[in-house]
């Protein structure tokens, strides 16, 4: 069985495609049904790991409610990219032209950040950081649900891509309360000290 499963938080208010939600945007009636059915985890798992971000802090607490489980943590490494200010509460067709100009250049130049967002290398360095935490908390606490974001979760399983992960994340999104194994490699999550 896999330490770590990773999990995309519920549906949530305002929800449509290409939006890039406010972070006060909470779960829907619909997103706390997704999450029921979700219902039962992987056998084994014994601690929840949340991003601080309402939508998923809503879904870990709704597992947590219905589980027993503990939620061991919740951490900023687990939020979703952080989308410039400009951009938040729009859709594709309201994008300021800045954020597009940004969006046209971001794979030639992945440290480019659009105003106060994060870079494609912001969000690769942290998802990596993120990863090397998953491993310690199940170190720590065992087999571990870990409830985040559609980008950052595509960007922790493609690591190794480097700051072009997004793309792909982008590209293959996770549906709502959908959860797959994440395995952590040593490459790219150093064991923590005293562990082989």
């Amino acid at each position: 069985m896999a330490d770590i499963w990773l999990m995309r938080h519920g549906a949530y208010e305002g929800h449509r495609p290409g939006y890039h939600a406010p972070h006060e945007a909470a779960l829907t009636a619909d997103g706390r049904d997704e999450v029921r059915r979700s219902l039962p985890l992987p056998e084994g798992i014994t601690a929840i790991v949340t991003s601080p971000i309402p939508r998923a802090r809503q879904t870990a607490s709704l597992i947590a409610h219905l589980t027993g489980l503990p939620i061991v943590a919740t951490s900023g490494l687990l939020a979703e990219w952080r989308a410039p200010s400009i951009v938040l509460g729009r859709t594709a067709e309201t994008y300021p032209p800045a954020y597009r100009a940004w969006r046209a250049r971001r794979l030639t130049n992945p440290s480019l950040r659009c105003e106060d967002g994060e870079s494609l290398t912001d969000l690769h360095t942290r998802a990596r950081h993120c990863a090397t935490f998953l491993h310690h908390t199940a170190h720590r606490h065992g087999p571990l649900l870990a409830v985040s974001h559609t980008l950052l979760l595509g960007v922790l399983t493609h690591l190794a891509d480097g700051p072009t992960a997004f793309t792909a994340a982008a590209r293959v999104p996770w549906q709502f309360a959908e959860r797959r194994p994440f395995t952590v490699r040593k490459s790219v999550t150093p064991s923590p000290p005293g562990i082989s």
